[in-house]
């Protein structure tokens, strides 16, 4: 019975693999990039200045000039916010010293014109707008994990939201299959054929398998309400209303009739009230002081914390002061436990709180969600097409070669259309109308024209073929940077700006992970026929 349960727990992880495998390598590809969104993001926007050198100021300086600012641009808004330079663990959670407001609504509206600047805290001068070139950035990319595209949106996250299911359903009978799970870790046979694929998909599995656990359970986590409606609309009500009251309530928010006058320049101390902010918090730095002037509760200033490098990034600690005598007033607790949970699950899934290390072992995680999956994939046909030869001989049938082609379209081509997405970025106009869709359009048009290419071609032709592609597509890219911009790996390692040249290398070592595969195939191929 014992030995029966296994087996029929092999044959689930078989088959619920193979029937999403295609589009969870999709999902993988496309989350991955969210790890590094802000940099792909300022790779595609070469026209942006390189970032100054962040210096330490006085907060007394930095919202002096701050203040003045915003009496010139927003005398008369309901809301003025500061954001105080910080340097963090990470370039991703630098701070550049910015200004925003909220202009009071006009009649019938809910919310005023906001409008944001920032400025150089040393000298107090705003930043001259730069505007980057039209494009999806890293943003497109990542939004396409759980919205696809070219499709409606619920139909989308349901879609990959029955995916992840299935993949959650693939790791839990993976790990039940294999019981010598981590003697599997550490064993790894190459040049044998259908056992190197099988060995190789154990050993990335295994090696990554609290991620690939994390990251889909939470994955499911974040659309509860859309996968199970029933609840909220028996507690709350299916409409528009009864949506908005529910986030009302679990964000704390305050109501959208509420009545402020126009916010001023504070007369006590805003200094003194981050210092009171800063004993009360330890090592938490102040990210962010906020002036608003409620009719029923007059002006208030609100210090809030920097959360980026936390897991709670919804709820950061804040306190509020009166904006004229500067004595501390008293906050609602805002947080919940429900919205803390979904916080965590939210920083932990999408690596906002990591420095450097630990979102490069996110990257690398998913690159090896990736692997995991492309293995399982490969290892499906490599499998039946040694069953087929052994009973029937010649080729398999048109199922097989359809998994082959999709195999090789998915694993390949889809790498090859997202340098297709970076080569648009650089090559089609930048007057172009509509041009961040067109690169969007690059990318899918390169992926079908992968799968053609794999359909046309023999198998083994096309494996090989397809990998020199990917070689070139992503080798050459930052040749294609030099050439187009001034933001090349000339400029961007003397300056320092390891964001810009960091992208630049990444493709570098991707071309070189492809060179070696269609290395590694070409001479264990040329090895069979010479045998033969």
């Amino acid at each position: 019975m014992k030995e029966g349960f296994r087996q029929s727990m092999a044959w689930l992880h078989t088959w619920v693999g193979l029937l999403v495998g295609w589009v969870l390598f999709f999902v993988f590809v496309t989350g991955t990039t969210g790890y590094v969104n802000g940099e792909i993001s300022r790779w595609m926007q070469p026209e942006l200045p390189l970032p100054r050198q962040l210096i330490e100021v006085p907060p007394e300086q930095v919202l002096g000039f701050a203040f003045d600012r915003l009496e010139q641009v927003a005398p008369d808004a309901r809301m003025w916010s500061v954001t105080l330079p910080h340097r963090g663990l990470a370039q991703r959670t630098d701070r550049e010293a910015t200004i925003a407001w909220e202009d009071m609504p006009r009649p019938g509206l809910e919310r005023g014109r906001r409008g944001n600047e920032g400025f150089d805290p040393v000298t107090g001068a705003p930043d001259q707008p730069v505007e980057g070139r039209a494009t999806g950035a890293g943003w497109e990319l990542y939004e396409m994990h759980y919205a696809l595209h070219y499709i409606n949106y619920d139909v989308a996250f349901r879609i990959v939201g029955v995916c992840t299911m299935f993949m959650l359903l693939a790791i839990i009978s993976g790990v039940i299959t294999h019981k010598k799970i981590f003697k599997d870790f550490f064993t790894f046979r190459p040049r044998k054929g259908q056992r190197s694929w099988l060995d190789a998909h154990n050993v990335i599995s295994v090696m990554a398998l609290p991620f690939f656990i994390m990251i889909t359970y939470s994955g499911l986590v974040f659309y509860t309400f859309q996968y199970m409606p029933a609840v909220k609309n028996v507690v709350y009500g299916a409409s528009e209303k009864h949506l908005r009251q529910l986030y009302d309530e679990l964000f704390k928010r305050d109501p959208v009739d509420k009545a402020f006058e126009a916010v001023k320049r504070p007369t006590a101390s805003v200094p003194e009230m981050i210092a009171t902010a800063q004993t009360a918090w330890g090592k938490l730095p102040v990210a962010t002081v906020m002036l608003r002037h409620p009719v029923d509760e007059g002006a208030y200033v609100e210090v809030i914390g920097d959360t980026s490098e936390s897991l709670n990034r919804g709820f950061p600690p804040k306190l509020r002061f009166n904006a004229e005598t500067g004595e501390r007033m008293t906050l609602d607790d805002k947080t919940n436990a429900s919205m803390l949970t979904r916080n965590v699950m939210l920083a932990l899934h999408e690596g906002h709180f990591a420095g450097w290390w630990l979102r490069w072992l996110y990257f690398l995680s998913g690159v090896l969600g990736c692997a995991m999956i492309g293995t399982g994939l490969v290892l499906w046909t490599v499998k039946r097409r040694n069953n087929h030869l052994a009973k029937h001989g010649g080729q398999p049938g048109f199922g097989h070669r359809l998994v082959e082609v999709l195999n090789v379209g998915t694993i390949v081509g889809l790498p090859v259309a997202v340098a297709a997405y970076f080569w648009a970025n650089r090559l089609l106009p930048i007057e172009m109308a509509n041009r961040a869709e067109w690169e969007m359009h690059c990318l899918f048009a390169t992926w079908g024209w992968m799968f053609m290419y794999a359909a046309l071609r023999p198998l083994k032709r096309s494996w090989l073929e397809s990998l020199y592609i990917a070689v070139a597509a992503f080798g050459l890219i930052p040749l294609l940077n030099f050439l187009t911009t001034d933001k090349h790996l000339g400029i961007t390692i003397p300056y320092g700006d390891w964001v810009l040249a960091g992208f630049d290398l990444t493709m570098l070592g991707f071309a070189a992970a492809f060179a070696y595969m269609a290395y590694k195939l070409k001479k264990r191929w040329l090895k069979q026929e010479a045998a033969a």
